[in-house]
């Protein structure tokens, strides 16, 4: 169940996780467990203290993962990797998440971590559009597991993630 404190634990590692333009209000983030497309799935320690967590939304057609963190102080222990390899059993269904363009040392390390783990990254253009008022759109790729989206599939799954989980016009 996500009560306070682990809806705190995760945003907290949120936080920590990704700069301002990729992730909501605290709000605007916990506005989102309403939601029936969206979960959260969470790794914990032996305390029972939020270490990792993914960030999924879940439609008929595809799966689109938000977000994945581990807490700063834990990382490169495969704890992501764990998490991320469970959640791909799991589905059936096309599983699909955005990255930076590898146009950073960062980015490209992010990009062949998803790649070791079967995504494939999309030639298509793509921007994410504001998560809070005032900010910009950010260009992105989207990644796509098990394999390429064909240019129907991108168009379907971007105005599905435009209208349910961005809540924009469609593009």
């Amino acid at each position: 169940m996500m009560n306070d404190k682990r809806f705190d634990q995760v945003f907290t590692i949120m936080n920590a996780s990704f700069p301002e333009i990729e992730r909501r209000t605290y709000a605007g983030q916990k506005k989102l467990l309403s939601d029936p497309h969206y979960r959260l799935i969470t790794e914990t320690d032996d305390s029972d203290d939020i270490i990792a967590f993914l960030a999924v939304w879940e439609f008929s057609s595809f799966r689109f993962v938000e977000h994945i963190a581990v807490d700063p102080a834990i990382r490169g222990g495969g704890i992501g990797g764990k998490l991320m390899t469970a959640y791909i059993r799991e589905s059936s269904k096309p599983i699909l998440l955005e990255v930076e363009p590898p146009a950073t040392d960062v980015a490209e390390r992010r990009i062949h971590f998803y790649e070791r783990l079967g995504f494939r990254l999309n030639p298509f253009e793509y921007v994410q559009p504001p998560l809070q008022k005032g900010q910009p759109e950010l260009p992105l790729q989207m990644m796509s597991y098990p394999q390429l989206l064909t240019e129907e599939e991108f168009a379907l799954f971007q105005e599905i993630l435009y209208t349910k989980v961005y809540k924009v016009a469609g593009a």
